[in-house]
């Protein structure tokens, strides 16, 4: 190597050494707007209320209200590539989230950790999640993640699993054993139980994986949804128009059949929620290339009548978007 190319690569060292370094010092809190503000600067976000009293494990438990927060799409821009993982974004995110007071007690996430070949004895996938997962750690809570069609084989057409016609790919088998496993899962589907202390509300979360759609999980979905609750919460990485993605389309349909609050879906690298179709919020920016808007995360509060507010909070300025904001009852219906 010449001496030319040593400076080069010290040089791109060191300029990434000075990124990292500001993304840390933004780190501390929500509310950080620009990379020179210092640890003591930053304001915090209110999330409204007190902190909710909580036991709650990777199996589900129990809230004094409904708090939680959702993260979308991180992938990297570029295939097998770490360099580019969007490291700060994530970590950002996930400080924010655990800098809000009162503090979420669980995230969920709506999938595409990665962008992996999936190529035999390549690890792209493992490698991108552990980056993935070294950010989660500024966040004490528990997360809940969905599997996109990257943890498949990248298309949106992809299925895998055990029957599938993709079967176990790398990045399949990455995702179960590093984001699952965890919480004792071994499957890309299922569902969390957290109900009321005082038992005034019961609620649950249906995480559903359309890129490892089978007989089994279709059949298991109509019995979960059958479940009576006040408040059910489908989370899938795909939206609803998604149809070319293996379990959108069954999945729709055994919703139609069953009450549900809200589909939290991913994909799309942006957030939206759309008033002729209320039960369906998209929130897919969480470091992915952006389709439009800026990063950020989802905020979902129990309102003091029983409806469910919904939130975008950026990124770099801890700031709610006005034009995002809306509110559901139980059963999905808008409120004021």
């Amino acid at each position: 190597m010449s001496a030319m190319s040593s400076w080069f690569l010290w040089l791109r060292h060191a300029a990434v050494s000075h990124v990292c370094m500001v993304a840390y010092t933004c780190m501390v809190a929500v509310g950080c707007a620009d990379a020179n503000r210092g640890p003591g600067q930053h304001a915090r976000l209110d999330a409204g209320g007190s902190q909710p009293s909580e036991a709650v494990g990777p199996n589900g438990g129990h809230l004094s209200r409904l708090l939680f927060a959702c993260v979308g799409d991180t992938r990297p821009p570029t295939l097998d590539d770490l360099s580019e993982y969007p490291t700060g974004v994530i970590t950002r995110i996930f400080a924010d989230i655990e800098a809000m007071k009162p503090r979420p007690p669980l995230v969920v996430s709506t999938g595409d950790y990665v962008f992996a070949s999936g190529r035999s004895g390549r690890d792209a996938a493992a490698a991108q999640l552990d980056l993935y997962l070294l950010a989660r750690q500024r966040y004490s809570g528990l997360l809940f993640p969905a599997m996109g069609n990257h943890e498949c084989t990248g298309p949106t057409s992809s299925n895998c699993g055990p029957d599938s016609l993709d079967g176990m790919s790398a990045n399949y088998v990455a995702f179960v054993d590093k984001m699952l496993s965890p919480l004792g899962k071994r499957e890309p589907y299922y569902s969390v139980r957290i109900d009321a202390i005082d038992g005034s509300w019961t609620a649950k979360f249906v995480v559903v994986a359309a890129n490892a759609w089978s007989r089994s999980q279709e059949g298991w979905l109509d019995s979960e949804l059958a479940q009576p609750t006040t408040y059910t919460f489908v989370v899938r990485h795909e939206p609803a128009g998604a149809t070319t993605a293996p379990g959108v389309l069954p999945s729709q349909a055994i919703m139609a059949r069953h009450p549900f609050t809200l589909s939290i879906v991913g994909h799309r690298h942006t957030y939206e929620h759309f008033a002729d179709t209320p039960r369906e919020v998209i929130i897919g920016n969480g470091g992915a290339p952006l389709a439009a808007k800026d990063y950020g995360f989802g905020l979902f509060r129990q309102r003091n009548d029983g409806a469910i507010v919904v939130d975008m909070v950026n990124w770099l300025t801890g700031e709610i978007d006005p034009e995002f904001h809306f509110a559901v009852a139980p059963d999905g219906g808008l409120l004021p």
